[in-house]
């Protein structure tokens, strides 16, 4: 088997991460040579490679799947948002500068290089390139300068299935025109559909897909059921409202929901344990009835540490911590509890800006142009721990600070920098027993176990609910010819 597939949605979120890295399992499981591959994320959800490269998550996440070494040319382009017209721009897993919202049209064509010499790369290597494309191929106002879609589509003449989402309502209307709103060549590339997160009788289901595939002239080739546990490491914070435990739990951990949150796959971990209750949070009453708060990663430290103190929030977790509950800062929510943040270069915005933090831990940060990516190891609370950095902020602990996970503690307040700490199972479970003496989780249960478990129903669901071997044809020799055109996009 040799080729590649571009799964590309209906919307952001509609599933293609959970198609692309339910077939990259699949794909592996019959010994094939598989690699992931997304031209440009547009996400603050990233992780460190062997070699020291950023890429987003999701991308690590399904060379995990494929059983393959996660590595930058997997995702070549990674724009981290700070505003809602900036990004920081990561070119090939290293810092490459900013992009703004303008650039959009006309300034990517060094991006589009990029990626296209990436994916060049991987189809050499790998015997199969599983493809995931970014909100919808069908962002017309942006084709001419699109080369995550349907432009990647054309680079490499990869068929390419759409992926709909019938949880949110009008999956028909939105997978007939993601194919009737493209232009003829576009269309030529569209070999079928998936639908995802179905609740019901597929049978239901049937006059709808019968009509759609002759209306379209496409095959739907799979109908994903709908399994509210199958949330994996998701580039996307639209994600965050699945990310919880069973309600009712003894110990309640509320994670604040920071407006640039980043890394929010740090408290995945705590998911997993059945004695806990995880929520979201965005304002101080929702803090208020919490065992644990945890201020998790953003993207701007400055920026959400005064949109906190517009909501309350800072108040709320300095009321919490003076009460003797426990809080727990990971990477910029650490440098929130220090004492104070500066920005001399301007890194995050005004240069040589310097806020106060909330006063909890006794450290300062300063931001610095190198960005620091790596994967330490070590311990704290007697047990073992991993974990990975992706950072501006350089950290000093005040004299006589104890020192945490290249962070600080002080009493029940922890900040680290490591991302990722909470997976090590040991660690997870001192921290636990640190915080909360009496609290008993049960037996302990193992992340990564878990993490696998969870890819290896993703690869059952897709081997079940999927044409698997329609689209391994596809993978083999492409798009059929004579595929219908569909008005308007096919008249342009």
């Amino acid at each position: 088997m040799r080729g590649s597939l571009l799964v590309a949605g209906t919307t952001s979120d509609a599933g293609k991460s959970v198609v692309t890295t339910g077939l990259c399992r699949a794909i592996a499981r019959h010994g094939v040579g598989v690699a992931p591959f997304k031209a440009q994320n547009m996400s603050n959800n990233s992780m460190v490679c062997a070699d020291g490269a950023e890429i987003g998550r999701a991308q690590w996440i399904q060379a995990l799947a494929a059983r393959a070494e996660p590595e930058a040319a997997m995702n070549p382009i990674l724009l981290k948002p700070g505003s809602d017209r900036r990004s920081h721009v990561v070119v090939m897993g290293k810092p490459a500068g900013d992009l703004t919202s303008r650039d959009f049209i006309g300034g990517r064509g060094h991006l589009a290089a990029a990626a296209y010499d990436a994916y060049d790369d991987l189809i050499g290597r790998y015997d199969v390139v599983v493809c995931e494309g970014a909100g919808s191929p069908t962002e017309i106002n942006l084709r001419a300068d699109d080369y995550v879609n349907m432009g990647l589509a054309q680079h490499g003449q990869i068929p390419t299935v759409v992926v709909g989402d019938i949880d949110r309502g009008g999956v028909f209307a939105a997978l007939h025109g993601t194919v009737a709103l493209l232009e003829a060549a576009d269309q030529a590339l569209i070999a079928g559909f998936v639908i995802n997160k179905f609740r019901g009788d597929e049978t239901l289901l049937r006059p709808g897909l019968d009509a759609l595939e002759a209306m379209s002239g496409r095959p739907v080739l799979g109908v994903l059921p709908w399994r509210p546990d199958l949330w994996l490491d998701s580039e996307d914070a639209l994600d965050l409202a699945g990310r919880r435990a069973t309600s009712g739990a003894p110990l309640r951990v509320a994670v604040v929901r920071l407006p640039r949150i980043s890394n929010f796959t740090d408290v995945d971990a705590l998911g997993i344990e059945p004695g806990l209750d995880v929520v979201f949070a965005s304002d101080a009453r929702a803090l208020s009835d919490a065992d644990v708060i945890i201020v998790p990663g953003t993207r701007a430290t400055i920026a959400d540490l005064a949109w906190m103190r517009e909501r309350g929030l800072d108040r709320a977790i300095v009321a919490h911590a003076e009460s003797g509950r426990p809080v727990l800062g990971i990477c910029g929510g650490f440098q929130m509890l220090g004492r104070e943040v500066a920005d001399p270069e301007g890194i995050e915005g005004a240069v040589g800006v310097v806020v106060p933090g909330l006063g909890l831990l006794g450290v300062a940060t300063e931001f610095a142009a190198d960005k620091v990516l790596r994967l330490p190891t070590g311990s704290a609370l007697g047990a073992a721990a991993t974990g990975y950095e992706i950072h501006h902020g350089r950290v000093t602990r005040d004299a006589g600070v104890e020192e945490f996970l290249g962070g600080a503690r002080s009493g029940l307040v922890f900040g680290t920098m490591w991302h990722g700490s909470l997976e090590s199972d040991g660690l997870r479970r001192a921290w636990l027993a640190a915080i909360a003496p009496s609290f008993d989780p049960g037996p302990l249960v193992s992340f990564a176990e878990t993490r696998e478990a969870r890819m290896d129903l993703l690869g059952d669901l897709v081997e079940k609910h999927v044409d698997v071997p329609a689209v391994i044809d596809l993978i083999e020799h492409g798009a059929p010819a004579g595929l219908s055109l569909l008005a308007p996009g096919a008249d342009r």
